[in-house]
């Protein structure tokens, strides 16, 4: 059994108690007009302004599993491992073009989830299932992970018994956490994580930037870590090497990235956040100022070489690399600083968490609820019945992560990426253009799917037989690149091809209820739902 860092535990306990109130007391900041409405608790009003909104959206991407598994793999692949900062670069000019489109068209007719748009834009229910269905599945390991980042935390404070603990003594602590996040989500909503968002990364910008100034001078500065990194992977170049010299992994580091950046605001979670936004403006404000998120980024990113210079898991075999950043905070921080960050990374994961089980909710309850199950559904029952869903999508995270091995949480995020990536084609042309057939991309979203989980399938590693990996050779070019990259070019190049083919056998297409001017409009522009006829394709 672990000892326990009693002064590191308190600290983080006290900062928990502070969320936790925080959370609850959320349902009677900015009060909803009408609580019994999916949009109040779901996207929490639509009210929040520019900074609220930056702070939540932060809470949302950057999470816990950030905190963990970026320096992680930069500690256990080397320079590799970084690809997570320009992809973040790349993303926000990327989704700046199409997401303040998004947020119009969806707060004139009142979509909630990116479905909603779908079935509204192509009048293709089956369409829109099959997005909804993708984000759910998509998003359930990710929702995992943040279990798991908070698991490593406990590890390292020796709480929950030890390995050799009975299983209810062990998990003990995890079921506490979970069971506060579920009930102050079921009763406030997305205003929960908004108001903790705020703790969270406060904290979170403290403890990197402290990090970055006291462990150097702790190791004998950035000149020594970076000597020992250099030697180290000299010694072991099959972790990966330090410097990107292999083409192959050249290819496969820009194709990652590129795949990342046009994923990440796919998710459901994502999309949540910006649709949660007042006003059209609040959004591009936003894309322009969260790359200063990105420079935190990188700064986590250098905690992987810090925890190699500084020995962490030198000599152990079966050593965690997930586990090298709280080790890192353990070795080198006081315990009172320690459980400050330990509060960072264990809020860094509430947050998401429940932004991601809202998300989840809400596209069961619109796509398939209302839309398949109870057409008759009262803005109440839609309600009644997120809160209900959401409690289940993280119950069944629980599960995931109680019942399976951490390596398959991993796995599954990856093909999370790779499967939400298949939703792109069909939302962001749709925000520009009525071209597609409804059929040509349900064929292409199948197509890509298919083809993308296949080759996951096939990737082997040392830790596993399936599902080992994110990168195959690119047809045609034979060099490795980013699996759900290569599955998005199919998806296009089959829905391109199938649209050409039903327009020339002119095939009916499903009635489009948005306008042109929908696409533009700004806060108390809701009157343009009810002007003339929507014009059938644009």
């Amino acid at each position: 059994m672990k000892d326990v860092n009693v002064p590191a535990l308190v600290v983080f306990v006290l900062f928990f108690a502070l969320v936790t109130v925080m959370g609850f007391l959320a349902s009677r900041w900015r009060r909803a007009g009408d609580a019994a409405h999916l949009d109040e608790w779901g996207l929490g009003g639509r009210s929040f302004g520019t900074w609220v909104t930056w702070f939540l959206l932060g809470g949302d991407l950057y999470t816990a599993y950030t905190f963990i598994a970026v320096p992680a793999l930069v500690y256990a692949t080397g320079a590799g491992g970084f690809f997570a900062v320009p992809y973040t670069i790349i993303a926000y000019p990327l989704v700046f073009l199409f997401l303040p489109r998004l947020w119009s068209v969806s707060r004139v007719h009142g979509y909630v989830t990116p479905a909603d748009f779908v079935r509204g834009r192509y009048g293709s229910r089956p369409l829109s299932l099959v997005i909804a269905l993708t984000g759910i599945l998509a998003t359930m390991p990710y929702i995992a992970l943040q279990l798991v980042g908070i698991q490593a935390v406990l590890d390292v404070l020796g709480v929950g018994g030890g390995e050799n603990a009975n299983w209810f003594v062990k998990d003990l602590p995890l079921f506490i956490a979970f069971g506060v996040l579920a009930a102050y989500t079921y009763s406030s909503g997305l205003r929960a994580p908004a108001l903790i968002a705020f703790v969270k990364d406060a904290l979170v910008y403290i403890v990197i930037i402290v990090a970055v100034i006291y462990i150097p001078i702790r190791l004998g500065g950035y000149g020594h870590i970076f000597d020992a990194v250099s030697e180290h992977f000299k010694q072991a170049p099959k972790a990966g090497g330090m410097t990107l010299t292999d083409d192959n992994k050249k290819w496969t580091y820009a194709t990652l990235g590129l795949g990342s950046a046009m994923a990440l605001f796919m998710y459901p979670h994502s999309v949540t956040g910006v649709l949660a936004s007042k006003s059209r403006n609040t959004v591009r404000r936003n894309m322009a100022i969260m790359p200063a998120y990105s420079l935190m980024l990188g700064l986590l990113a250098l905690l992987g070489f810090m925890a190699l210079a500084a020995g962490i898991g030198k000599g152990d075999k079966g050593f965690n690399p997930q586990l090298s950043v709280p080790q890192l905070f353990a070795n080198m921080f006081p315990d009172w600083f320690t459980g400050v960050a330990f509060a960072a990374i264990g809020i860094g994961a509430l947050v998401p968490a429940a932004i991601m089980s809202i998300a989840a909710a809400n596209l069961f309850t619109r796509n398939v609820y209302k839309e398949w199950l109870k057409p008759a559904a009262t803005s109440a029952d839609e309600t009644r019945v997120a809160k209900l869903v959401s409690l289940l999508v993280k119950v069944g995270a629980l599960v995931f992560v109680l019942g399976m091995d951490k390596q398959a949480a991993i796995n599954l995020q990856l093909l999370g990426g790779l499967w939400i990536l298949q939703t792109f084609v069909a939302i962001v042309a749709g925000l520009f253009t009525r071209w597609f057939h409804h059929w040509a991309l349900f064929a292409g979203w199948a197509a890509g799917m298919v083809y993308g989980t296949w080759q996951a399938y096939n990737i082997s590693n040392p830790k596993t037989t399936h599902f080992g990996g994110n990168a195959a050779e690119i047809p045609g070019i034979g060099h490795l690149g980013y699996i759900g990259l290569t599955a998005f070019a199919l998806n296009l190049v089959v829905a391109v091809a199938l649209t050409l083919v039903l327009r020339a056998v002119k095939a009916p297409v499903g009635p489009d209820e948005t306008r042109p001017a929908d696409y533009s409009a700004e806060a108390g522009d809701d009157e343009l739902k009810n002007a003339p006829e929507p014009v059938a394709a644009h």
